[in-house]
């Protein structure tokens, strides 16, 4: 599995070196730098509700939202029940066979536990694309705000409303849906040209 930052990838795309699962990202004679195309999966995680959102990229098309939910998991739910199911739900997804997979990096977090729990979370997701060889990246939080809304501070409503304009939507996403396709379009759009 090919687990890369945003950081990473950029200073591997600047360098001229290869970028792994970046086929379609391949830069023609011309120099000028072809959008990306294909399928991804956006992951918003959290352990009691995760985002999940598949979105389908074509060149010179509006992306298309294929598949979106919120992985719910009720307060009765053990802490590894509630891991298994958000691996069970992402491997429903990457049943699409997305081309990556596009999540949150774990933020700054002064409660311990929370850090921990929020780690496992984001652990089940990942295990579910990395038994399948499917690469993951991570983007910072302000880096997806500021790749959909055009500001690293937006809030969760700015991010749905957009989500909702950018995928053509009629009505606006669960914040964790929209939170999980903005991953998705930050992505793809890092390597638009």
């Amino acid at each position: 599995m090919a687990r890369k930052s945003s950081r990473n990838l950029w200073t591997a795309k600047l360098s001229g070196k290869p970028v792994p699962g970046a086929k379609a990202l391949a830069t023609p004679a011309s120099g000028v730098r072809v959008a990306f195309e294909g399928l991804v999966l956006g992951i918003d995680p959290s352990l009691r509700g995760s985002g999940l959102a598949l979105v389908e990229f074509r060149r010179g098309k509006t992306p298309r939202l294929l598949a979106s939910e919120t992985v719910r998991n009720r307060p009765k739910l053990t802490f590894p029940e509630c891991l298994g199911k958000i691996a069970e739900r992402v491997s429903v997804m990457l049943q699409r066979e997305p081309a990556c997979v596009a999540l949150e990096q774990t933020i700054y977090v002064q409660n311990f536990q929370t850090a921990q729990i929020l780690g496992a979370a984001r652990g089940a997701a990942i295990a579910q694309a990395a038994m399948r060889g499917v690469p993951v990246y991570e983007y910072a939080p302000l880096r997806i705000k500021q790749a959909v809304v055009g500001a690293g501070r937006a809030s969760k409503e700015q991010v749905a409303s957009m989500m909702k304009a950018h995928l053509g939507l009629l009505t606006e996403l669960p914040f964790d849906e929209s939170d999980a396709a903005a991953a998705a379009c930050c992505h793809a759009w890092t390597w638009r040209g």
